[in-house]
């Protein structure tokens, strides 16, 4: 190895000093780093952020006595579909339900259930009445919207067994109320 012609650097030969002067500049750094820290952060949430981050489990419908009348036949939940319908975060059931007939095709009611926290889970609205004399074919709930296949009768002549009429229906939540935004027009099957 070859030898420098320069005199040998400061840096290069360290001593005790040396190494305790960086010490020193290093904690007043720290110190002052800690002096200069931001104040205490508080935030309050904003309306979306307290909702509800939990799953909340949808109505059962099992545990709802639906406005029917069957004569003392009982009633049938022959679908349910949960969703968000009003945006408030939990979710509401949908129940497709008719008395329990043992034959034939009962008319159906299509129900929106809810549950508030720690209470039972009730009807709030009714979207198709069973006096409407309609049954349900295909139904849905999706992006905040429920659609049905409602099937009816053009006539009391037309067998209760075979619906010759079927109408596409829909529902949104709008301000307060559940509003039908389409399929006002029935055709025949």
């Amino acid at each position: 190895m070859q030898t420098s012609a320069l005199p040998d650097l400061a840096h290069t030969a360290t001593k005790p000093v040396h190494w305790l002067a960086t010490a020193a500049a290093m904690a007043g750094v720290v110190a002052l780093a800690g002096l200069l820290q931001p104040r205490t952060a508080t935030a309050t949430a904003t309306a979306p952020e307290q909702r509800t981050t939990t799953p909340v489990a949808a109505p059962d419908p099992a545990e709802v006595e639906f406005p029917l009348e069957c004569g003392g036949a009982g009633t049938t939940v022959a679908k349910q579909a949960p969703g968000d319908l009003d945006g408030d975060g939990r979710p509401e059931t949908v129940a497709v339900v008719h008395c329990d007939a043992g034959s034939g095709t009962p008319p159906s009611g299509i129900y929106v259930l809810t549950q508030q926290s720690g209470a039972a889970p009730r009807v709030v609205a009714t979207l198709v009445d069973p006096a409407d004399r309609k049954t349900v074919g295909d139904f849905a709930v999706r992006e905040g919207r429920v659609l049905a296949t409602l099937l009816g009768y053009s006539s009391l002549e037309v067998p209760r067994c075979c619906p010759d009429q079927e109408e596409q229906a829909s529902w949104r939540w709008k301000g307060n109320a559940f509003v039908r935004t389409s399929g006002d027009l029935a055709r025949s099957v």
